[in-house]
């Protein structure tokens, strides 16, 4: 081990904790002394780096699927991988969506807030089965980049991913540019994340002088729900299915994958956080040619935080407001929908495409969400983290049940700073082959 380790080196994780505490500071001053250029610098400073972060969206998402599905002819059992994998998705996601609805039916989110169906308005941009079907194929191929629609570059780039695999060798210039084009999208998107202590301050400081604690007040139930049923699954399922079905030890899951899980709080953005996501997974003994494949395709469709849990809060919260009995065929459906429909949520920052595709299901008013949207930015950072904990989560659990996870990684890992060089594998990297 080298020994011209800087000591004095402020961890990442420590970054982001000061960002965090000056975030609040300037943002309650901002708001108690009515300093109108500090509100306006600290949006600036956030959305700045959100930008930074969608700019790099769509190309990362295409380059990243269609390197992760031609990854899998160099792993044994591929199609093996592929179903467990998506089983794993489905199985925490109905546990996940099931916390929330116990939740939201013993706390009663909508009774007692002052809030009436007249506080509503129906959202710019809502989802039904219909446009999530018909939605899914481009009319071109310019259009879903431009206008960032990621479950039509998702399909398009496993379009091209599969097409790659049946032409073989005549395919491999393509998959060579792929590669190092996706190399060079994560080596500028790795600026964006050393940013992130900065963009937390304003991130936090703009939430904090734009809604102050007087929202968080009427909501204050809500946002305990949400928060409640995130962190049961996230230091409570999640822990229980490391211990139970990988034999492994959550506390270091959790010291491996945290500075995905911190980022992931602040960006409020599971795609922007899905390099340093992939990097956490193999750093904790994931084989690199499967955590290509898992992390991107959790990316775009691994939700429990935006897909499960809040929808299903968030939907009996409606339905008090509305004054609208919900039955047990209504539970049903939401559940239904949040392991169906999660692809919806697309990685990006909210979930109100999420929201209102199962307000729609449900037959419920579309002037619910208008409701939800002051406060989401708040409920956005703990879904997103306890999303990104689960895109880890999953190929952790799939490997060790098909004999693929180096153990010895993983109960070394550790969260390096992020531009420290990766440790080498103790074993060959090839992946061995998957148990009977």
């Amino acid at each position: 081990m080298s020994t011209n380790t800087k000591s004095f080196k402020v961890p990442f994780w420590a970054q982001i904790i000061a960002g965090l505490v000056l975030g609040v500071l300037l943002g309650w001053l901002a708001r108690s002394q009515d300093l109108s250029w500090l509100v306006t610098t600290l949006e600036k400073v956030g959305g700045t780096f959100i930008g930074l972060l969608k700019l790099a969206v769509a190309p990362l998402v295409f380059f990243a699927i269609l390197v992760s599905i031609t990854n899998l002819r160099k792993v044994n059992n591929a199609a093996r991988l592929a179903s467990r994998t998506l089983l794993w998705f489905m199985i925490t996601s109905l546990i996940a969506v099931a916390i929330g609805l116990v939740i939201g039916l013993v706390t009663n989110p909508g009774a007692g807030t002052g809030l009436t169906p007249a506080d509503g308005a129906k959202p710019e941009k809502t989802g039904s089965w219909i446009d999530f079907l018909t939605g899914i194929v481009p009319t071109d191929v310019i259009t879903p980049f431009t206008e960032l629609n990621v479950l039509q570059i998702v399909f398009m780039a496993a379009v091209a991913g599969i097409a790659a695999l049946q032409l073989g060798e005549k395919a491999q210039p393509i998959l060579t540019l792929s590669e190092s084009v996706l190399e060079l999208l994560q080596k500028a998107l790795w600026w964006v994340i050393r940013l992130a202590p900065l963009g937390t301050v304003g991130l936090i400081g703009n939430a904090i002088a734009s809604y102050g604690w007087d929202l968080i007040g009427k909501y204050a139930t809500f946002t305990a729900d949400i928060y409640v049923g995130c962190a049961i699954v996230l230091f409570v399922v999640y822990p229980v299915l490391l211990a139970t079905v990988a034999k492994a030890s959550p506390l270091q899951f959790f010291k491996g994958a945290w500075p995905a899980i911190q980022l992931a709080f602040v960006s409020r953005s599971s795609v922007g956080t899905m390099p340093l996501t992939q990097k956490v997974t193999e750093r904790l003994g994931v084989p690199k040619e499967y955590a290509s494949f898992a992390v991107p395709f959790g990316a775009t469709t691994k939700m429990d935080g935006c897909a499960a849990i809040y929808p299903a809060i968030a939907a009996i919260f409606v339905a008090q407001i509305f004054d609208i009995q919900l039955g047990v065929g209504d539970y049903l459906l939401i559940a239904f929908v949040s392991v169906v429909g999660s692809a919806a949520t697309a990685g990006l920052t909210g979930a109100t495409v999420m929201l209102t595709l199962t307000l729609s299901t449900l037959g419920l008013p579309m002037e619910g969400v208008g409701l939800l949207l002051a406060i989401d930015p708040i409920l956005d950072m703990m879904r997103t983290a306890t999303n990104v904990a689960g895109q880890a989560l999953v190929p952790v659990l799939v490997s060790a049940r098909e004999g693929l996870l180096d153990r010895t990684a993983y109960d070394t890992a550790h969260s390096s700073p992020l531009d420290e060089p990766e440790p080498e594998r103790t074993r060959d990297q090839e992946p061995v082959p998957a148990a009977a």
